[in-house]
């Protein structure tokens, strides 16, 4: 139903602004009115009658506030407001006009289309008469059935959920669903990250009816959006229930990406997955990292996150791995004192947000990516100014060569380009411990592990982690840990 426009603003710009998002809009729009003072604006509205106006509230003096509340009570347009002043005061005025929105400057033109998009459709329910338009009464339902646990309902729903990749476009995508003409639509809920709209489970056609919906918003917004059907048919099930089905369900587009309609008949189950890298993972990354192979990683983080199917694990165990991969990243940051680049901090920290934050696992992978390609060439550079830390580069080293039973200081230090001597010194220095302590560290460490998570022979271990005289292990082993190899093992065992 297309409307007539009042637009009243004191500000040119302003002014400008507004009517060029209306008519770049989708929203049908008869004429559009402008307005630059409130005597301006009373002319115009009594001459003009229009059906919509945006106004300033701050071009209203005192005086004239009484008169424009007459106003308003008489003719009843659809009102929305804007002022510059974000106080209760304007708030309270607002509420009092029974405006459909107040907006505060400087405002989005996100949230300006909204607040258009709100008000086209108010209009046109008043324009429908009674009982033509469809309708998003509840009846039977409301939000408590959605969040608090109640009695079956009567009847079977179907429960489609819409969310959009940026939240803040939420109010956009309410006001696009409440005008389109949907059939057999049970009602419609905005929540603060999505939107759920109910259809009555006989209904065959809901998956086209949703394709049809998404390729229209598509035509109109950038903002990729998902689209997650439950066609559970339990009565069973509450309406909480379904909502929480549904909830977890959308968590699939973590893997499955949006811009898609994904329908589920059953309630998908999670798989387990260890979180952390297991101690051969991270010698691998260790490897990689210090061969800057990037060829490798790709082919790791592909193989890890990009071929997963169906059942798949919980996004936020696979985000703890994502970190967990770059804890090894920032510890060969250290190597090479990059942790004090401003540049690859903030790189770092972009990087963590991602992993913690991004809607879609692939994006997460692909930013990994990039980021290490950064890192590389930032290392490659600290090379060449020879300004990498040897300690963090030897240990690094060691972790990756401590299976070698012949790996000698004298080694670690041609490869951090270090004199012996000298080497072993900065290492007492910065770790309190010897060469032979910190490796022998490192391969009891592994020891443990291998006794825990496997059952090889201890003679076979020992040579696993660089000892070639078991019994010289054994000993070793008992002086760090306290107990023998074959005691540790049983002691745990019996504990698990």
């Amino acid at each position: 139903m297309e409307g007539k426009w009042l637009i009243a603003d004191r500000d040119l710009n302003e002014r400008e602004g507004l009517k060029w998002l209306l008519k770049t809009s989708s929203i049908p729009v008869t004429n559009i009115l402008l307005a630059s003072n409130y005597q301006e604006f009373v002319v115009l509205f009594e001459e003009e009658s229009p059906e919509i106006i945006l106004l300033e509230l701050d071009m209203i003096s005192r005086e004239s506030w009484s008169s424009f509340k007459d106003l308003m009570r008489i003719y009843d347009p659809v009102l929305l407001l804007t002022s510059a002043e974000a106080t209760f005061e304007k708030a309270r005025l607002s509420i009092d006009m029974q405006a459909l929105d107040l907006m505060i400057k400087p405002f989005s033109a996100a949230k300006v289309k909204s607040a258009f998009q709100k008000a086209a459709s108010r209009l046109s329910k008043r324009n429908h008469p009674k009982g033509s338009l469809r309708s998003h009464s509840y009846k039977d339902i409301s939000y408590e059935a959605l969040f608090i646990q109640q009695a079956v309902v009567s009847k079977n729903y179907s429960i489609a959920a819409f969310k959009t990749e940026s939240v803040e476009k939420e109010d956009i995508l309410y006001s696009f669903l409440s005008d389109y003409p949907f059939k057999e639509i049970h009602g419609i809920f905005p929540l603060s990250d999505l939107v759920l709209l109910l259809f009555e489970e006989s209904y065959p056609n809901i998956v086209e009816q949703c394709q049809k919906v998404m390729r229209k918003w598509e035509e109109e917004y950038s903002d990729p959006l998902a689209i997650v059907i439950h066609k559970g048919t339990s009565l069973t099930l509450s309406l909480h229930e379904k909502y929480i089905e549904t909830r977890k369900m959308l968590q699939f587009t973590y893997y499955r990406g949006y811009r898609q309609v994904v329908v589920f008949e059953y309630t998908p189950d999670w798989v387990h997955i260890d979180p952390f890298l297991t101690p051969p993972e991270q010698r691998e990354w260790i490897e990689m990292l210090s061969n800057l192979d990037l060829e490798s990683i790709k082919k790791w983080l592909y193989d890890q996150f990009l071929q997963l199917i169906d059942p798949y694990p919980e996004p936020g165990l696979v985000r703890i791995r994502l970190t967990s991969i770059l804890a090894q990243i920032r510890r060969y940051m250290k190597t090479f004192n990059l942790d004090e680049d401003l540049h690859c901090e903030k790189e770092y920290r972009y990087i963590f947000h991602s992993i913690l934050y991004d809607s879609v696992l692939y994006r997460s992978v692909q930013n990994l990516i990039i980021f290490i390609q950064k890192i590389f060439a930032a290392a490659e550079l600290s090379l060449k100014n020879n300004k990498q830390d040897p300690i963090e580069r030897g240990i690094t080293f060691m972790e990756a060569n401590f299976s070698n039973y012949k790996l000698r200081l004298d080694d670690v230090a041609r490869y951090v380009d270090r004199n012996p001597s000298y080497y072993s010194h900065i290492l007492i220095s910065k770790t309190g411990k010897s060469f032979v302590e910190v490796l022998t560290g490192i391969r009891i460490k592994e020891a443990k592990r291998l006794l825990i998570e496997t059952r090889n022979p201890i003679k076979e271990i020992s040579k696993l982690v660089g000892f070639q005289n078991s019994n010289y292990f054994s000993r070793i082993f008992k002086e760090v840990v306290g107990s023998s190899p074959r005691e540790f093992r049983v002691n745990i065992s019996d504990h698990y």
